[in-house]
């Protein structure tokens, strides 16, 4: 599955994405870049077999979900504008950001 882009340096995978939903599937964040204004909650959907974690990248981040199974959700509202960078815990390679601005 591909998803056209509008630049064609970027691939889609890495194209900022305006939505307030994540999905977690195939041992990644998808889109690895979500943009929202601040208020907007996001909610992550594991949708792998796997258990993943949505945490905050760094110590004292907002994000801190336990370990969420097949199907299990995580929210977050966003309130301040920033970059939130995230990983799964379980499987640090799998990292995301959520942009929020005014």
């Amino acid at each position: 599955m591909s998803t056209p882009t509008s630049s064609p340096k970027t691939g889609a995978a890495d194209a900022p994405v305006t939505a307030d939903a994540v999905a977690i599937k195939n041992f990644a964040f998808s889109p690895t870049t979500l943009k929202v204004t601040a208020g907007t909650s996001v909610t992550w959907t594991n949708q792998d077999t796997d258990a993943h974690t949505v945490t905050s990248a760094g110590s004292g981040g907002p994000l801190h979900s336990p370990a969420l199974a097949t199907h299990a959700t995580y929210s977050y509202r966003f309130t301040e504008p920033g970059t939130y960078a995230y990983l799964c815990t379980i499987h640090p390679f799998m990292t995301a950001k959520v942009e929020v601005t005014r």
